[in-house]
C-alpha cells in the first residue's frame, strides 16, 4: 500500500481541475427539458384528465403538486418572555409541562428546546463579551 504525505491536494485547488464547471447541469435533465419543451400544458392537462377518471397514479401526482404534504406546522404554545438565561431556564420548564399536559408533542418540544438553548447561547455570549469589556476598560485607566 503507497504511503500518502500531506494532503492530497492544496487547499484552493480542486482534485479534479477539469472537472464539472460551476453552474454545468446534468446532460440527462437538460436532454428531458428539451423533450418536454412546450408540452408541459398538454402533459399537466392529461394528468388531470386521468386523474378526473380514477387513475389514483394520476391523482396522487396531481394531489402532491397542488397540495404537498406538510414537512412542519406551526404549533400554538406560550413561551414565557425571554431576555436573559435564567428565563431560558423557566421556558424549559414551560416545555416539559406542555410536553407532560399533551400540549406539546415531544418532537415539537425538542425542536423548541433547541431554540431555547441557542437564545440561551447567545444570550451567555453576550454577557461574557460585556464582562470582558467591562474588566479590559478597567485595566486601561
Amino acid at each position: 500500500m503507497k504511503e500518502q504525505r500531506g494532503k492530497p491536494f492544496e487547499p484552493g485547488n480542486s482534485g479534479n481541475p477539469n472537472g464539472r464547471p460551476r453552474g454545468a447541469r446534468n446532460k440527462v435533465t437538460l436532454a428531458i427539458e428539451a423533450l418536454l419543451d412546450g408540452e408541459a400544458e398538454a402533459l399537466t392537462r392529461k394528468a388531470i384528465e386521468l386523474a378526473k377518471a380514477g387513475d389514483m397514479q394520476a391523482l396522487r401526482l396531481c394531489m402532491d403538486r397542488l397540495a404537498p404534504p406538510r414537512k412542519d406546522s406551526p404549533v400554538a404554545f406560550n413561551l414565557p418572555n425571554m431576555s436573559t438565561v435564567g428565563d431560558a431556564v423557566l421556558a424549559m420548564g414551560s416545555l416539559l409541562k406542555a410536553v407532560a399536559e399533551g400540549d406539546l408533542t415531544p418532537t415539537e418540544a425538542a425542536d423548541l428546546t433547541r431554540m431555547v438553548q441557542a437564545f440561551a447561547k447567545i444570550i451567555e455570549t453576550a454577557e461574557f463579551e460585556e464582562r470582558i469589556q467591562k474588566l479590559e476598560e478597567a485595566t486601561h485607566k
